[in-house]
């Protein structure tokens, strides 16, 4: 603690990337993620997957909840994905119940999984690491709004509580013999549960607001302050700068995709 102000000093046991400064890491998360979005071209975007892919290595995340993020979200887009071909017009290689997918569908279904993969694995090997206070002083260090970064705290914090007040109310229901099915009772069964839940959820939140009144709460949250920035943070970002330069450069060279 300096002048009475905790600072984050960096233990042992962090790995490569939890070093590096959150400012530099969430700047570089933002910076790539943009920089893969504008990419029209699938040769750039293999590349920051598998450098990504490296990084989350470094990061030494836990694999099997990694793992099952990357193929929640590839469902969530898979859809998406599908009908993209049959919605694109362009040269058809696909007849299905009389509607026809073309190539520059499927190319542009292909590009945007592949924009997806490259930004969730960059997001979780540069901020998947860091836990809700670190990314609060990183936020606060890139001078974000207080009432914004307050707002995207709370709703860390309390994602999960709701999720194991859900899991109760679920676990409540099944010693009660539920069985969910695709019938009037178990439908109106789920609203109920909803319906507990958005009350349990009001409840519990004014319980929280006095709480924390009652603890001198005015509005916005304290967070201690980040470390100098050393050499290493500077090395990090000039190397993020030569990756998204060489990107930029093949991006430029390679003609798009489809």
């Amino acid at each position: 603690m300096i002048d009475g102000t905790a600072v984050l000093i960096p233990s042992q046991s962090m790995t490569t990337i939890q070093r590096i400064d959150p400012r530099f890491r969430l700047l570089a998360a933002f910076f790539l993620i943009i920089t893969a979005v504008t990419f029209s071209s699938w040769q750039p975007i293999a590349i920051l997957i598998v450098i990504a892919a490296i990084l989350t290595g470094f990061a030494k995340p836990d694999w099997p909840r990694t793992v099952k993020m990357v193929l929640a979200m590839d469902g969530f887009i898979l859809v998406m994905l599908a009908m993209l071909p049959f919605t694109v017009s362009g040269q058809p290689f696909l007849t299905l119940w009389g509607v026809q997918a073309s190539f520059e569908g499927l190319f542009q279904a292909v590009l945007i999984g592949l924009k997806a993969n490259a930004a969730i694995l960059a997001l979780i090997a540069l901020v998947g690491g860091m836990d809700a206070i670190m990314l609060g002083r990183g936020l606060q260090g890139l001078y974000i709004p207080a009432k914004l970064i307050t707002l995207f705290m709370f709703t860390i914090r309390y994602i999960d509580v709701l999720r194991r007040e859900y899991l109760r109310l679920r676990l409540s229901m099944r010693a009660r013999g539920f069985a969910a099915g695709n019938n009037r009772h178990s439908w109106r069964s789920i609203g109920y549960l909803l319906g507990m839940l958005l009350v349990r959820s009001h409840e519990r939140s004014e319980r929280i607001l006095w709480a924390m009144k009652c603890r001198g709460y005015h509005g916005h949250m304290h967070f201690g302050a980040l470390p100098r920035r050393q050499s290493r943070d500077y090395c990090f970002a000039a190397a993020v700068l030569i990756l998204a330069g060489f990107l930029i450069g093949l991006e430029v060279a390679c003609p798009p995709l489809g």
